[in-house]
């Protein structure tokens, strides 16, 4: 089923024994396009402090009640490592809660399942998104200077992980000229992949909003705030409308993919 990520935003955290907080963003990660944590706000009850809940430990979504259910305790979450939020999130940081938790880092697979690198769908990779030398960590600016460099540092903040809340907004450019921006996303609330981004095409295209699978993206300029699609405006154009209004089938997402040449997500 797929979701819309701002929708999302502002649902309840239930634990076994009560309320955790209420889900303030995504962190996603920009080489496999899926969702790594939600950053939950644990307000009144662990006063300015926020923690990140791994997708793994989702157990029931509903969606009447905007109200996600976790397999934790408040306890367990009480007692977990702290994320420092004048920090960016490093991969130490991430591979603590891994192990506190016992989540597997390897949750989901690769992009869409393991092995989608392995085929070679994107020839050397995913081009500049994962640069880690334009992108800014989140919980804090410019602690990739390590990772610049080259060295490995798990204390450094982890260059992939991405916010979505950042990542909205940005300008979308075409082979041949800009197309719109990010208004939002669609996740996949099996796999929490990203499974495309929503672009207003307003400005360029009145009235239109399209789908763009990250298949399609060749760049992430972090510092200059675009995205940069190897498809032209005349595709983009002549693709399948797409009304927001209406629940995407897997018909609708053939035909979309027919139309681009994007590999399939396993309908």
């Amino acid at each position: 089923m797929l979701q819309v990520v701002s929708a999302l935003k502002g649902y309840s955290i239930e634990a076994k024994d009560g309320a955790l907080g209420t889900v303030s963003d995504f962190l996603f990660d920009d080489s496999t396009w899926k969702v790594r944590w939600l950053v939950v706000d644990t307000g009144g009850w662990l006063t300015g402090r926020k923690v990140l809940v791994h997708p793994a430990a989702i157990d029931y979504a509903d969606y009447g009640s905007r109200k996600l259910t976790v397999a934790l305790t408040k306890t367990q979450v009480e007692d977990s490592p702290d994320i420092a939020q004048d920090r960016p999130v490093s991969q130490q940081m991430q591979n603590d809660l891994y192990g506190y938790y016992g989540w597997d880092p390897l949750w989901g697979g690769g992009m869409y399942g393991a092995g989608m690198y392995d085929v070679g769908l994107y020839g050397g990779g995913m081009g500049g998104i994962a640069s880690p030398s334009s992108a800014r960590a989140y919980f804090g600016a410019g602690a990739v200077r390590e990772a610049e460099r080259g060295e490995a540092h798990l204390d450094a903040g982890d260059p992939h992980l991405r916010s979505i809340a950042e990542v909205t907004g940005y300008h979308v450019h075409a082979t041949d000229g800009s197309i719109g921006h990010v208004e939002n996303f669609l996740v996949d609330s099996a796999s929490w992949g990203v499974r495309y981004l929503i672009v207003d095409t307003s400005n360029w295209w009145v009235g239109q909003h399209v789908l763009i699978s990250p298949y399609a993206v060749k760049e992430v300029d972090w510092s200059d705030r675009h995205v940069q699609l190897d498809i032209s405006r005349d595709k983009v154009k002549s693709s399948p409308s797409w009304n927001p209004a209406e629940l995407i089938d897997g018909e609708f997402e053939k035909r979309l993919h027919g139309h681009y040449g994007w590999p399939g997500y396993g309908w």
